[in-house]
């Protein structure tokens, strides 16, 4: 081997021997453990960031160790090639989104590949490929057919600069995550997929998730809301039909004094019919989106509909408004307002001068102002007339049962959960696999229609999808008659909710599923991903999973075993601000900085005229403040290793990584001290024995099987990579002051870089398989068995005893490792015979192993 490690002199030669050898190619084998390790794919937007090489990272660690545990691996990789991002390129640099993509694809695959990633790449799939999206389109169909999928009008959040609809999480501050513009509410028809009829199985099933962060499955649990309430009949005035309105706070119905119904309700378009004012109101509320966050921060406005509402029990009349705080996809589109114990019922109130009805009386010495908020904790009931003293569980279900008794309710499940809109206006997706016949009927296409195949050489003019008004996609024939094509296309959630599965079979090109794959790599042992697809993707792919699972394509009812969420990656950003106030933020690699003696940043120069710069700390790297570090940099200038080995050490996987350029600087020259010992070992004749040691020998030997029970459950049980690096780090220090002249002394150190070889192959593969080959072994490391631990190597011959006085530590020495406990109290006493002259020993307590404590007085 040369004397020197350099990375740019093997990485690329041992990728190649991977890709020849198809090393990393998975399949069937019914004889091994199989372990399906699964990164979420990528949105291939041209580059690979930082948080990327992490992500993934950990993925192929986490699958190369298991490899070598010897079980049967998996880890595909692909592409979340659809989306609006691709649009938005097309415009701005003129090409088609299909180009744009298929050429993003091509480098990032590259730099993944230059990474060292050990994926199958045999199983590679792009979700813009009619060869995946066709079973999607497949699936649907039968879904209509089940009736879980459908077609409403339904109010929307919709982006009139991307002429799109927004899910809720896609709405920042009333304005769209991607073109900052306002968003509006609007009615469109929208095509649906029932995850309500699956609402109590995805809360359950979350008890079998042993393996996901508790925060993820709280997440979800939220999100899908499951609530116990009463749904209750409001009368209307000198009219027949009545208000149905759904309560968890029976307990504060005698203290309603208004209903307020949603913009888009029946009650309040009548109302506004004959009403300019209302009008003009509705249309204001329809300016703002449906996202309950930025509704519960929004000033709380409505107008009366001069229609009269009857109370349930009193008889009471009370008011009915139209609030913009109520929404029509939530609940019944009606709400009960009890002012006095609901803060968003008590500013508008207070806005409209509306009566303030105490009902809840709270614990005994709580105050609380009613002219400063409402009191929304639970408590005994005031005046509620025969309900009066009850606490909450006792009115619940007495009210409950009044109501019931009457005809005018019913106790009532309900989920905050929602039905899956997954249609969108946008021409890059998947096209949704729908006719409409010249009479008017809506039908899944058959399957002799199959796949809808979505056109790709296209012109973006950054208005209309180039798919709508095209008659040459939507115009076909149906039963010999004219018909239409669908021109929405799916929400690019609905590729990713399935794509680990498509993988254990991608190129079967007669079934959605090959049930004998799906059902073997089925569910996948280990995802990893960002805590920001918690609710979304995750319950989304939950339940797709049970969709496949209920038409008989998988046996499973989850789909991933366990769950890793990383930390994102952050980077110092840099900026000044210009003559018109904006900050121009500088990238760090351009940035001459000076530090205190606590790293601290004092002075920030811009290398190339020394302009002063302002620090604004650590910040997730992003394209905005220009901070990201280009990974493909970090590769050529310190070599995938490094890069790699540095994002594994320098945090635990879950928490934030601040890149430090000096942190990757002293990951690799911990690669060089590797390199250099196993140099240094191969140059000397022979790498000696273990039959005679010496006692420092025997102490290095043993913290080179110390490592190795580490490594393993730090790597293996804990995800702790960090931690495990230091391990080996530690061993290394050891092993570097072993005497190589030693016979022994070679024996120790060959084989604590045999183990540190193998322990560091999942993090650095190349240099660990350059090392492997030069040590004569055949094959490749990764292949290996993983280093085992010698338990007589653990065992000490003599212990190291602390000897206290009173608690204080006044001796310490070497005992035999065998000593009794008699014997250690007898060499404690000699050892501090000093210190108890004049004394009275009254009680000795013997820690085997560790210390003697000697009570006196």
């Amino acid at each position: 081997m040369q004397e020197t490690y350099s990375p740019r002199d093997i990485e690329s030669s041992i990728q190649q021997q991977w890709e020849e050898n198809q090393v990393f190619k998975a399949v069937v084998d019914s004889n091994k453990e199989k372990f399906y390790c699964l990164s979420m794919f990528p949105y291939p937007s041209g580059r690979l960031h930082m948080g990327h090489v992490r992500n993934y990272t950990i993925g192929d660690v986490i699958s190369r160790y298991q490899r070598m545990q010897g079980k049967n691996v998996m880890q595909p990789m692909g592409w979340d090639a659809f989306g609006l991002p691709a649009e938005n390129a097309a415009i701005k640099h003129q090409v088609a989104p299909g180009k744009w993509t298929k050429e993003n694809i091509a480098y990032m695959k590259g730099q993944l590949k230059s990474l060292g990633f050990g994926y199958d790449w045999n199983r590679e799939l792009a979700t813009c490929d009619p060869e995946y999206y066709r079973w999607e389109q497949w699936f649907f169909t039968k879904l209509i057919d089940k009736g879980l999928a459908y077609k409403k009008v339904s109010a929307v959040n919709w982006c009139p600069n991307d002429q799109t609809v927004l899910a809720n999480e896609q709405v920042i501050d009333g304005c769209c995550w991607r073109c900052d513009s306002a968003v509006e509410r609007k009615e469109i028809p929208q095509w649906f997929i029932r995850i309500t009829d699956y609402a109590e199985e995805l809360l359950n099933d979350l008890d079998q998730l042993d393996g996901w962060p508790d925060q993820v499955k709280a997440m979800q649990r939220n999100w899908i809301g499951k609530s116990r309430g009463v749904q209750m009949t409001f009368g209307l005035k000198d009219r027949e039909d009545a208000l149905e309105i759904y309560t968890t706070r029976p307990d504060t119905v005698m203290g309603v004094s208004y209903v307020a119904v949603a913009a888009g309700h029946p009650l309040a378009k009548e109302a506004a019919e004959n009403n300019a004012d209302l009008a003009a109101f509705i249309e204001e509320c329809n300016k703002s989106g449906t996202a309950e966050a930025d509704l519960a921060t929004a000033e709380k406005k409505g107008m009366a509909t001069g229609f009269t509402a009857i109370h349930p029990l009193t008889g009471k009349e009370v008011p009915v408004w139209v609030a913009n705080f109520v929404l029509m996809e939530f609940g019944t589109g009606a709400v009960m307002a009890v002012p006095a114990h609901d803060q968003r019922d008590w500013e508008f109130a207070q806005k409209y001068g509306i009566d303030i009805q105490q009902v809840i009386q709270p614990a005994e010495g709580e105050e609380y102002d009613l002219n400063k908020a409402a009191y929304t904790e639970k408590g005994t009931l005031i005046n509620s007339g025969e309900f009066d003293g009850l606490d909450f569980d006792a009115a619940f279900d007495a009210i409950a049962a009044k109501l019931a008794a009457e005809g005018k309710g019913e106790v009532k499940t309900n989920y905050r959960l929602r039905d899956w809109g997954v249609s969108r206006q946008r021409y890059w997706g998947a096209p949704i696999p729908v006719i409409r016949t010249q009479d008017g009927d809506t039908i899944a296409a058959p399957e002799e229609l199959q796949p809808v195949i979505l056109p790709t050489d296209v012109v973006m003019d950054g208005v209309n999808s180039p798919i709508k008004n095209n008659p040459e996609f939507e115009n076909i024939e149906y039963n010999g008659e004219p018909a239409f094509r669908e021109t929405d296309t799916f929400d690019t959630f609905m590729e990713s909710s399935w794509y680990y599965a498509r993988y254990c079979s991608p190129r079967d090109d007669t079934q959605m599923l090959n049930p004998q794959e799906a059902n073997y790599w089925l569910p996948v042992d280990q995802y990893i991903g960002g805590i920001e697809h918690a609710i979304l993707h995750l319950l989304y792919a939950r339940f797709f999973h049970k969709l496949l699972r209920d038409a008989g394509l998988v046996n499973s009812d989850e789909p991933f075993k366990n769950l890793l969420t990383q930390g994102m990656v952050l980077a110092e950003a840099f900026f000044y601000v210009t003559e018109n106030g904006a900050k121009e933020w500088v990238n760090p690699t351009e940035v001459e900085i000076e530090t205190d003696d606590k790293g601290r940043v004092v002075s920030a120069k811009r290398s190339s005229d020394g302009k002063e710069l302002q620090a604004a700390g650590m910040s997730k790297m992003s394209k905005s403040k220009n901070n990201g570090v280009d990974p493909q940099e970090a590769i050529d200038q310190y070599g995938a290793d490094t890069v790699r080995l540095y994002t594994m050490f320098a945090a635990p996987p879950e928490q934030t990584l601040e890149w430090s350029d000096s942190g990757v600087q002293g990951a690799q020259r911990f690669l060089n001290r590797v390199w250099r010992l196993s140099y240094d070992l191969l140059q000397q004749a022979d790498r000696g024995d273990l039959s005679a040691l010496s006692k420092d020998e025997k102490d290095a030997r043993r913290k080179t099987h110390e490592t190795i029970q580490k490594v393993s459950d730090d790597v293996g049980r804990r995800y702790s990579f960090n931690t495990g690096i230091a391990a080996v780090m530690e061993l290394m220090n050891t092993l570097q002051k072993v005497d190589l002249a030693s016979a022994g002394g070679r024996a120790v150190v060959a084989e604590g870089l045999d183990a540190s070889i193998r322990m560091l192959a999942p993090i650095a593969p190349h240099i660990a398989q350059a090392l492997w080959v030069a040590f004569g072994n055949d094959g490749l490391v990764v292949d290996a068995a993983w280093p085992e631990v010698d338990e007589s190597a653990l065992v000490k011959d003599s212990i190291l005893l602390v000897v206290q006085v009173n608690g204080k530590v006044r001796a310490k020495l070497e005992a035999p490792a065998s000593a009794s406990k008699d014997e250690l109290e007898a060499m404690g006493k000699d050892a501090v015979a000093s210190h108890l002259d004049g004394l009275t020993i009254r009680k000795v307590i013997v820690v085997p192993g560790k210390l003697v404590n000697i009570v006196a007085n």
